[in-house]
């Protein structure tokens, strides 16, 4: 049987992008156009791209991040270039930072990732609601995936934008756990939240628009108690989702070039002394590289790794 995937108003439009960059959700309305989250940064010049075709001759007037992940705020600098006027809203937690542009400090550094410096006119404040498309969204709190999240709810409809707080298999690594800040109890509060919206309709942050959402919250409690039985199992995962994530940039790159991008890059190093310490570091990355490759996730070719 074939799953059609759920309507939305006429107002919505959904670019949903590969991995490498986050969903794009475009509205049109009488408060003018808005773009939630804007990929990553090597996909700018198409983000901006398919805005123009969406939009034609009318300006983008406003860009939401649901949080400030490179893949989901990358192509924000292409974007003010592209729309001089346009304002840019984010979450109030590190809006300070994005104000003095410290890409450490906002985890741009510390996962090896790239963010072209953008700026920011507004907050996306929890217990406010913004206009989009001619109707009020609440803006909840979503901690866990990344301290700072937020989600969209627009109740008459029931439509929320989930980010990577609930996707329709699981959700984004939990990034505070890799620094050794407890922040599982955060993803399970964000689930029940969720729940309580009771949303029929889900916008998430990567793959499809879906509807199954009591399905998805089981399989996400799921792995979330698999997680928690096991942090090692969570910091596995998170090593080869970063691993995978810059290949995905990459394409194409020396078994010798990664390893040495993995040994600078900081979070690889705290997962290795967090949960791996027994191992070498050399010889952990190893069976990172083995595990993408048995899972069909890469392929390699001699001395090189080719994403798959």
């Amino acid at each position: 049987m074939t799953l059609v995937p759920p309507a939305l108003p006429p107002e919505i439009a959904v670019f949903e992008r590969g991995w490498l960059s986050s969903n794009n959700i475009l509205f049109t309305g009488p408060e003018g156009a808005a773009l939630v989250d804007t990929g990553y940064s090597s996909h700018a010049d198409q983000t901006v791209a398919l805005v123009r075709a969406a939009l034609g001759d009318a300006p983008l007037a406003r860009i939401l991040n649901t949080h400030l992940h490179s893949d989901h705020c990358g192509g924000n600098a292409a974007l003010q270039r592209a729309w001089p006027g346009v304002q840019t809203l984010i979450p109030p937690g590190q809006a300070q930072r994005v104000r003095q542009w410290d890409p450490v400090a906002l985890g741009y550094t510390p996962t090896g990732q790239d963010c072209p410096r953008f700026a920011c006119s507004g907050l996306l404040q929890p217990g406010s609601e913004v206009a989009l498309g001619g109707k009020s969204w609440q803006v909840h709190a979503t901690p866990g995936h990344d301290p700072h999240s937020v989600v969209l709810f627009e109740p008459q409809g029931r439509l929320l934008i989930s980010a990577d707080a609930l996707w329709e298999s699981g959700f984004g690594v939990v990034f505070p756990e890799l620094e050794g800040i407890d922040a599982f109890a955060d993803v399970a509060a964000t689930l029940d939240l969720i729940e309580r919206l009771s949303p029929a309709v889900v916008i998430p942050g990567h793959g499809a628009v879906f509807s199954e959402v009591p399905r998805a919250l089981a399989t996400a409690r799921k792995r979330l108690a698999g997680f928690v039985s096991d942090p090692r199992k969570h910091g596995l995962y998170a090593a080869k989702v970063l691993l995978k994530y810059k290949l995905l940039e990459w394409q194409l790159i020396s078994l010798a070039d990664l390893y040495a991008w993995a040994q600078a890059t900081p979070h690889f190093n705290l997962m290795h002394a967090r949960y791996f310490s027994e191992q070498t570091h050399a010889a952990w990355l190893q069976g990172l590289v083995d595990d993408l490759v048995r899972s069909g996730a890469a392929r390699r070719q001699g001395e090189m790794l080719l994403n798959a």
